[in-house]
């Protein structure tokens, strides 16, 4: 994974799901992961990935960002936040599976600043 390929698919846009599309082949799910940074497919269901952070004043304000996102891309993950950390999980809605949607939004989740490198 480099820096630019995670770049690229956090320029692309998430695109409206409206259902009756088949989730993403395990080939597709592996081929995107491997653009991404700390994300793990889970089931071959979801992307999740923990955010680390210095404090919970971070975690919060990661959180937030990531909700000025997930809305300007009306794709929206869920999100646990901690003390010290914020859990991202995301997957499409409406097919109950992964499309490269979820990969976009996990690769612009990537680029806010604050959190610390995955362990």
């Amino acid at each position: 994974m480099s820096d630019a390929d995670t770049e690229m698919l956090a320029e692309k846009s998430c695109v409206p799901c409206r259902g009756g599309v088949p989730s993403l082949p395990v080939e597709r799910q592996q081929e995107l992961l491997g653009q991404l940074s700390g994300w793990d497919i889970v089931q071959g269901h979801h992307l999740v990935r923990d955010f680390r952070f210095n404090d919970f004043v971070s975690a919060l304000a990661f959180t937030n960002e990531a909700g000025r996102i997930a809305e300007e891309e009306a794709h929206h993950p869920e999100i646990k936040v901690g003390w010290g950390h914020a859990e991202v999980t995301i997957w499409t809605h409406k097919i109950d599976g992964l499309t490269e949607s979820d990969f976009v939004l996990a690769a612009k989740l990537d680029t806010i600043q604050g959190p610390l490198p995955p362990a």
